[in-house]
């Protein structure tokens, strides 16, 4: 399947490359290890996001490679191919879904698991720990050398996504890629810095919030947390500040699901789901519009927060009863 995604290439002069909304690390890793690879074929390259990076991802970019869309949906080529990574859901890349109708081509380079909802198509690996792993196989088959900033890049896409190489989807292969991003110049403690000792004061407030809020239901084996908008506001954080909460829960042996439901300022919510494996939250997600993997998924809803937890926690026991 990699040789269809340089059959793309080779079609196509022009490209612009984007990943999903709030891009995570994965995301913008594989951005720009597929950038360093199409400009090395000689294709002219742009990176450009459905919104900015987030601050506490800016490290991952320090040549700022990335644009935002509200910055260049005015002047820019809507008959480059377009290419989509860390997604195959065409309504998971905001505001970029203009260009899919115009692109000469769209083609999705994706690790999660498939959808019967997506329409859009490429090379799709859910073996894989990340959509890094991905781009960095394509990068070692093409015989390039990654820059180490990019190196940096990819090798936190594929530390995010695995936990730090600890998540179910771990595997051989994904060390062999790790490995190939050391030797090229990421220094993993550098990164695990930028990751987990640089958080702010007000992230630190939030999660006391946040775990206050912890309830225990299901007879003990799913755990919930609620982020409600007015937690934002007092602890003077952000939603992207709530990295890792979900997995709090989860050191308990009896909890088998975690449930994070996030409320923004503006009273959107999201909701994440993970588990130890054997409930499949992938499919839990996908019923309510979303998406993921078996153990690591969400959704974006439009209902209120608790409206959004009644359903999600009645679709969770669902799946515990089928189980036992």
């Amino acid at each position: 399947m990699a040789d269809a995604v340089f059959d793309f290439l080779n079609r196509h002069s022009s490209l612009v490359i984007t990943t999903h909304e709030n891009a995570d690390p994965d995301g913008l890793g594989a951005e720009l290890v597929f950038s360093q690879l199409a400009k090395s074929m000689g294709k002219e390259v742009r990176i450009i996001n459905s919104d900015a990076i987030s601050e506490k991802y800016r490290f991952m970019d320090p040549e700022n490679t990335v644009e935002s869309w509200t910055n260049t949906k005015e002047a820019m080529d809507r008959e480059s191919a377009l290419a989509i990574m860390d997604t195959a859901d065409e309504y998971n890349i905001g505001e970029l879904r203009d260009l899919i109708s115009c692109a000469r081509e769209v083609f999705v380079i994706d690790h999660h698991e498939p959808n019967q909802f997506n329409t859009l198509s490429g090379y799709i690996d859910p073996t894989a720990s990340s959509a890094c792993e991905l781009a960095v196989e394509l990068a070692m088959k093409a015989g390039i050398n990654l820059t180490s900033a990019n190196a940096r890049a990819a090798f936190a896409g594929i530390a995010y996504d695995t936990g730090f190489f600890a998540y179910s989807k771990t595997t051989l292969r994904t060390f062999k890629a790790a490995s190939a991003l050391l030797e090229a110049g990421a220094v993993p403690y550098d990164i695990y810095k930028e990751f987990y000792q640089k958080g702010k004061i007000g992230a630190l407030l939030l999660e006391k919030c946040v775990l206050g809020s912890l309830e225990i239901v299901d007879q003990g084996r799913v755990a919930v947390q609620l982020l409600r908008k007015e937690f934002l506001e007092s602890c003077r954080a952000t939603s992207d500040d709530t990295e890792g909460f979900i997995n709090t829960p989860l050191k308990c042996k009896e909890i088998e699901v975690s449930i994070l439901l996030k409320e923004n300022k503006e009273g959107n919510v999201r909701c994440s789901l993970r588990s130890k494996g054997k409930v499949n939250v992938s499919k839990i997600a996908q019923s309510m519009g979303g998406g993921g993997h078996v153990s690591a998924s969400g959704f974006k809803s439009s209902r209120n927060l608790d409206e959004t937890l009644r359903i999600t926690l009645e679709r969770i026991s669902e799946e515990i009863n089928k189980i036992k």
